[in-house]
This record gives structure tokens, sequence and C-alpha cells, in this order.
């Protein structure tokens, strides 16, 4: 077992005006790989560090596996932690480094050799056991460092931003090492990072947070298809959604979206789900992910009321994609187009805008308008 219990945690540090975590309460599964992520400074390696040990809890209680952990050391947690920056001994080989846990705790000589030769191997590091840290390259210190987790078979592994020092091929690969290692150990994980694409690509569940408060907590794919709010939705996903100021109108039971300047009719759809909903002004966000803003010729099928014109203003080849900045009357759209248009900056283009994949946010309170009544788009 390795279940984490997180009971209203806070974390304030002297001084400051406002906690660096507050009120943090969440359940991790046995066996779940659970991501934080956020922006720098929002709370994310702090609550690390307070399941590990390593920072004190201002308030609220921590469970590992229904044990709790308030007082209890680092070192009697039964966790194991992997850092940013690998944390070797460079006056030892690496077999001595990824044995030192399990000799401190006092571990069978033969039965050390064992586990780091299982690891090695696994880790496919098993050739540079006898080779210095100085000696190897970073995607090979922190499979190292994670040997040294992984050999302990601890409850629960903390890694934090494990990744962050590697260039982006050996991130890559190392990923896709770290997602091997859990589907075979199936042990429990928390894991933080800044990166969403690393966030998307390995959580089981991914916790967003902002300023210390979890923002949502969901699978990746729920996370991308109905964020909670416009911080999840604009932080989740590349690139950004787009997002335009307008109001909500009503005209012959059908709602609509419009600016300044144009006007759309919403989905059908939408209507009984925005009667229902308990948002009562009419300032809204639309938001709009780039894969649902196409070329007009580029659609396989469009709503002629979905048609709008656009001037390009950028476009960025991407290889399989190419992502076009249009202008739609002084509001800015990001769309995707096929990798070989012919489409230049300057054109003048009509564009159709998937409405019914939009999202729609409250403009006061900046929360979806939808997402709490379990949206589920056509």
């Amino acid at each position: 077992m390795g279940t984490v219990s997180f009971r209203h945690v806070y974390k304030a540090y002297k001084g400051e005006e406002n906690p660096s975590v507050k009120n943090f309460h969440l359940e991790v599964g046995d066996g779940e790989f659970l991501v934080l992520v956020g922006p720098s400074g929002c709370g994310k390696s702090t609550t690390l560090r307070m399941l590990a040990g390593l920072e004190e809890i201002t308030d609220g209680e921590i469970y590992i596996d229904d044990k709790f952990i308030n007082y209890v050391s680092p070192k009697n947690r039964d966790i194991a932690m992997v850092f940013q920056n690998y944390a070797l001994y460079p006056n030892l080989s690496i077999y001595e480094n990824i044995a030192l846990g399990l000799r401190l705790r006092k571990v069978d000589k033969h039965e050390i050799e064992l586990k780091v030769n299982r690891v090695a191997r696994a880790l496919e590091i098993d050739h540079l056991l006898e080779r210095r840290p100085n000696q190897l390259s970073g995607g090979q210190k922190q499979r190292v460092a994670l040997g040294r987790a992984m050999v302990r078979d601890p409850k629960v592994f903390l890694m934090d931003e494990p990744l962050s020092n590697l260039d982006a091929k050996l991130r890559a690969q190392t990923r896709a090492e770290l997602i091997r290692m859990h589907a075979n150990l199936q042990t429990t994980t928390v894991y933080v990072t800044h990166d969403q694409v690393e966030a998307m690509t390995m959580g089981t569940r991914i916790v967003v947070m902002k300023s210390g408060e979890i923002q949502q907590v969901d699978s990746p794919q729920q996370l991308y298809d109905y964020p909670s709010n416009m911080f999840v939705a604009s932080f989740i996903g590349t690139p950004q959604m787009n997002f335009v100021q307008g109001r909500l109108t009503r005209e012959q039971n059908r709602f609509y979206f419009e600016t300044k300047r144009w006007r759309l009719p919403l989905p059908s759809a939408f209507t009984s789900m925005l009667e229902a909903s308990e948002f009562k002004k009419n300032d809204v966000v639309l938001g709009m992910r780039s894969e649902h803003i196409q070329l007009e010729n580029e659609c396989r099928v469009t709503e002629a009321e979905w048609v709008i014109e656009a001037k390009i203003e950028m476009k960025e080849l991407m290889g399989s994609d190419t992502y076009l900045t249009a202008d739609v009357s002084h509001d800015k759209l990001t769309l995707r187009a096929e990798s070989h248009t012919d489409v230049q900056i300057g054109d003048q283009v009509r564009i159709h805008l998937r409405l019914d994949k939009a999202h729609l946010f409250s403009g006061e309170t900046k929360q979806s308008i939808l997402y709490s009544k379990g949206v589920n788009h056509l």
C-alpha cells in the first residue's frame, strides 16, 4: 500500500502576508502517479516538501497509509525523493551512490548487491556502476538518482522537477523511462513540475495549483476538455486557449455570443445548460482551442452561421501543423491549419469556429459557466 492523504494542509512562512499553501485537501490512491503542476511560486514544491518532512506543516494533517506523519522524521516516512539537482556523491561510484541508503539501513550485503543490479539493469545503467558521477551525462545522472530511490522499494516516490536540468531530447527519453518505470513498479508517485507537457503525458491525475490553492484535480484529458476556470484553460494546452471578451444575448429562445463588432449564435444544446447554470450576468469570455478554429476550406463539415471573416497576421510552421494568428475585427484568434497551407500573412480568409466545442467563462469570476454542470460537448 502507498496511499497519501492531505487534510486541509496549510503552510505559512514567517513574515508572509498570505500562506504559501492554502487548504490543500486531497487523497492520493495506491499506485497513482499524481502530478502537481503550476507556475513558479504556486506552492507545489512546498506541498511536496511537507509530505517529505522537509518543511513543517503550519496547519492540517498528512497521512501515509492512514498513519499520521506530521511529526514523523523524513527517514521514517518510507518515502524516496528525487531532486532536481541529482544530489549524487562525487567521491562514490555509481554502485555506491545507489547502495548508500540500503547500507545506512543495515541491509545485508548480498541483498544490496541483488537490488542494485536489478535496478541498474531496469534503468540500463548496469554498465556504469564502476564510474563516478563526473563521468556521466546529465541523463545518466538522473537515472542514477532514480535508481537510488527505486532500490529502497518505498511506499511513495516524491519527485521535484527531476527533468528540468536536461535538454529537450534527454527530457523526452527520461520521461518515457519514468512512465515505463511506474507501469512496472506501480509505486505511488507524487511528481512536481511546471511543465504542462510532462504533466499531461505522465500523470494519472493532475493537480493544477495557483497562489497556493488547488484550482482543479482531474485526469489529463478532462483537464484539457473541461477546465474549471480560465487559469486552468490557459495553463493546460499548447498553444494557449483563445479568449475573447463579450456578452451573452438571447433572441427567440437562443443564446448568442457577441462582441462590439461581431455576433455568433451558440449551439442550441447550450440553451438548457445556460438556463440551468447559476450564471446570471451577461458579461462572458468565450474560450476556443486552436484545433476548433479552422480555415473554411479545410473543414470537412462547416456550419455557415459559425463562419466569419478574418485577416492573417502571423504564420508559425510546426511541422505536422501550421498555427495562424488571425485578426477578427481586432480580436486575435490562433487557429490550426494544415502543414502545407498556402495561406500567407496579410491574406483575407474565412474561418470556421466550432462553437459546439466552445467554453464560456464568467467575465467576473473567471469560472467556467458550464463545467460544474458536467457539460458533454457534442
